[in-house]
């Protein structure tokens, strides 16, 4: 699949050295939740300075810092795309509102450059949250795209009702 990236974009991932930095911004939605959660992975600027809080702000909404790695999908044909985030689990609260899900959340994976915030270069597909493993240093989470093994096949079913003619 190609995409279309901006030419700052482009020089910065292809840099030895640069001044650009990339941020992957999440939105994680779901209808147990009264808001959408926001989440940056850099600190960009200061939010608020009581109580103190880092993020980046993007088309209006502010993305709370909160340090996570993460391996973007690969574009393969035979397996739908999946996304590895890693966080450190300082604060329990994250805990907490994985374990209240019935159902998982939807994840939306943006990434911008801290130059330009307004402007998305990258933006994958909604995800669904397919696993989630915690210990007392770290929170796993795996993120799929809805795979088509999951469809039934064929979608229809050959009736008379649905196909007269071959009947």
């Amino acid at each position: 699949m190609s995409r279309i990236l901006s030419p700052g974009f482009l020089a910065g991932i292809f840099s030895q050295e640069t001044d650009e930095v990339p941020i992957c911004l999440l939105t994680v939605t779901h209808d147990e939740l009264d808001e959408p959660i926001y989440i940056s992975s850099d600190p960009t600027t200061r939010l608020s300075d009581d109580p103190l809080v880092y993020g980046t702000e993007s088309r209006g909404e502010q993305f709370i810092f909160l340090p996570f790695d993460f391996t973007l999908p690969d574009d393969r044909s035979d397996a739908p795309p999946r996304v590895q985030l890693t966080m450190d689990n300082i604060d329990r609260t994250l805990v907490t509102i994985l374990r209240t899900f019935t159902t998982p959340p939807a994840v939306k994976l943006e990434i911008i450059l801290a130059s330009d915030p307004d402007v998305v270069e990258i933006t994958m597909p909604v995800l669904q949250m397919s696993d989630a493993t915690m210990d007392d240093h770290a929170i796993s989470v795996t993120l799929v795209a809805d795979a088509l093994v999951n469809e039934p096949h064929p979608a229809g079913q050959f009736t008379p009702g649905s196909f007269p003619g071959l009947f």
